[in-house]
């Protein structure tokens, strides 16, 4: 049987399982090791409190419908202001974009529920929202197991991340 999915936005009640999937996420990418989760739950808990009330963060969780209280997946946004930029329209022509820009993170579904199509449906959350709020430029920074949701109007670009050390510990 595969249970009914409603999705929902998340609110600062939602801060500590927002936390825990962004966890949970990084540790099974092989990017975190589990002797830093508590400190990367805190950290992530006490950004959220902060970011969620201000709209710095905006996310979804999908609940099972006949047991809403259950969480199962979750993706959010995170909102910044980026320099104007060169945009390009879908005629081909070109206009300066002020500078809205949300970057779709923390996508994370539960083991028990993947391949359901339940992160397609948060992404499509994600892009709607983005239509609504007339956001000018959505990133999405996908793993190789996420890499269907390009399907979704998303392309690959040259942006590439510094591997150097910048810590200050």
């Amino acid at each position: 049987m595969n249970p009914s999915i409603q999705i929902r936005e998340v609110t600062l009640d939602d801060a500590v399982t927002v936390a825990q999937h962004r966890a949970a996420m990084f540790l099974e990418m092989g990017q975190a090791t589990r002797g830093i989760m508590p400190a990367l739950r805190s950290q992530t808990l006490e950004y959220l409190q902060q970011a969620i009330p201000r709209r710095d963060y905006v996310g979804w969780l999908a609940c099972l419908e006949d047991e809403p209280s259950r969480v199962v997946a979750g993706a959010g946004a995170q909102v910044r202001r980026v320099l104007p930029f060169p945009a390009r329209r879908p005629d081909g022509s070109t206009r300066v974009a002020w500078g809205a820009q949300a970057m779709i993170i923390n996508v994370y579904t539960q083991p028990a529920y993947r391949r359901r199509g339940i992160a397609r449906r948060l992404i499509e959350e994600a892009i709607a929202w983005a239509h609504a709020v007339e956001m000018e430029s959505l990133v999405l920074h996908a793993t190789p197991h996420g890499g269907s949701l390009y399907e979704l109007g998303f392309i690959a670009t040259a942006e590439m991340v510094y591997g150097g050390d910048l810590s200050h510990y």
